[in-house]
């Protein structure tokens, strides 16, 4: 997958704006970002070992720093700041928001989890 053309950090909204050559373009919330982190903390390190992060709703993406011409690393506000997101990853994560969302929002109601952070709810 190629560099995107643009990435745009909006912070007030907490989301990232990602445009493609090939004209796709794809606004990815900051939550989401969060929750689908390429970290090993988040992923695990190896098959089936992917952690749910629960309590991230308010997350927002305090820097958006390059990685070499491959990837870049988000630093959110909540101090995580270990996935390195490469082009085809964040791609990926374009294209299959509506499914991984819907996963993700159905394993915390499995596991009685809340997007909110302990102690505070909408």
């Amino acid at each position: 997958m190629a560099a995107p053309t643009e990435i745009r950090l909006r912070r007030a909204e907490r989301c990232l704006d990602i445009r493609y050559e090939d004209g796709q373009s794809f606004t990815l919330p900051a939550e989401y970002l969060r929750v689908e982190s390429p970290s090993a903390e988040v992923q695990g390190h190896g098959p089936g070992q992917k952690k749910i992060v629960s309590g991230r709703r308010a997350v927002g993406i305090l820097r958006v720093e390059p990685v070499g011409h491959y990837a870049v690393r988000l630093v959110f506000d909540d101090l995580h700041d270990s996935g390195i997101y490469t082009w085809d990853y964040l791609h990926t994560l374009g294209r299959e928001q509506a499914e991984r969302w819907a996963a993700y929002e159905a394993e915390l109601a499995a596991r009685g989890l809340s997007r909110d952070p302990p102690g505070r709810s909408r």
